[in-house]
């Protein structure tokens, strides 16, 4: 018996082992948006929604271990976060969602950063923003009409986003408002 227990504990440690631990972790979001419904989920830095046809989104899900995030929404405000593959926003209450955050927990967010940005009704695409910082336009009466989502190794780098220091504190997102539309 005790010799079983032993093989079974070594053969388990040998397949640990044997996995990939660098692999990529994989996300898919989908968006559920004004007239249409659930739209087909998209990967990694796909684009969910649809520019220029004129129609809100009204919720999100975001498919991703480790992953939590939250939504403004239209006469509600900011909503709680939801883990990984709960829906963010409002289905069939005909409600805008205004913005998102979005971030990770556990080990993915030691080996990763989220990067996500919104094309705003009258705006367009906003810069990208990580890691639960705001995107969006919270307060504004003003749409999301698309998303884009994409993970990065922190090992890699991305100079390609906007990073500005004063976002850092992403609990404290009253400040990043009054700052971005001159609230005092």
């Amino acid at each position: 018996m005790i010799r079983k227990i032993f093989v079974a504990a070594i053969l388990s440690v040998i397949f640990l082992a044997a996995q990939d631990v660098s692999a990529e972790p994989n996300i898919s979001y989908r968006v559920h948006m004004q007239d249409y419904g659930w739209r087909p989920p998209v990967g990694n830095n796909g684009e969910a929604g649809a520019i220029g046809k004129g129609k809100r989104l009204e919720a999100i899900v975001i498919n991703c271990d480790g992953i939590e995030y939250c939504a403004h929404i239209e006469n509600y405000g900011w909503q709680r976060w939801v883990p990984n593959g709960q829906v963010a926003g409002t289905v069939g209450e005909s409600l805008r969602l205004e913005a998102l955050r979005i971030r990770l927990r556990g080990s993915l967010a030691d080996r990763y950063d989220i990067y996500y940005r919104v094309y705003v009704r009258n705006e367009g695409w906003q810069d990208w923003v990580r890691n639960g910082r705001v995107a969006g336009a919270e307060g504004m009466s003003l749409r999301i009409e698309a998303v884009q989502i994409r993970l990065v190794n922190k090992n890699g780098g991305y100079d390609d986003y906007d990073d500005d220091d004063y976002y850092d504190d992403y609990d404290d997102y009253d400040d990043r408002y009054n700052r971005r539309h001159r609230r005092w």
